[in-house]
């Protein structure tokens, strides 16, 4: 595992709020010159730690949508049944997460639809699939309150 200092860390927690920084202005803000700051993001981009940049996208704007959170069960609990689940689960864009959970239920997903009926075909074809899915609870967002914001990086590391 990548050891990292609070340098990394302080690079890592400007980038989570704002990933389209210059890298002058990222080394700036964490008090590095430009040519150490630009090895430590490429060190922790090569470690994966950072995954990726994206932007973050309203979809009120662009349109009416539903998201969902649907708390699953499958029918068995095998190996081969959990990755029939999931490649399933893989190949529906509108399923935008999944988690695999430990305790009651198996898994969560976050769906982003048009409409609820669009929502309830997912389910249908999901069902008919025959992929193991043998219960599921249904939880309509309505309204954020709390987005994908930066990991505690601190407490993390504590």
């Amino acid at each position: 595992m990548l050891r990292l200092d609070d340098r990394d860390m302080e690079i890592l927690r400007v980038l989570s709020t704002d990933g389209r920084i210059t890298k002058s202005a990222l080394a700036e803000k964490i008090g590095l010159s430009p040519t150490p700051c630009w090895d430590r993001l490429k060190k922790l981009e090569s470690a994966g730690i950072i995954e990726g940049y994206r932007a973050e996208i309203s979809l009120k704007k662009l349109g009416q949508h539903v998201s969902v959170f649907v708390a699953a069960e499958l029918s068995d609990h095998t190996a081969a049944s959990f990755r029939i689940f999931e490649n399933a689960v893989q190949g529906q864009d509108e399923i935008v997460s999944c988690w695999a959970l430990g305790g009651g239920y198996d898994y969560l997903l976050h769906i982003i639809t048009r409409d609820i009926d669009a929502y309830q075909r997912l389910i249908d074809e999901l069902l008919e699939a025959k992929i193991g899915l043998a219960r599921y609870f249904t939880y309509i967002v309505t309204k954020p309150i709390k987005g994908s914001g930066a990991p505690p990086f601190k407490l993390l590391l504590e």
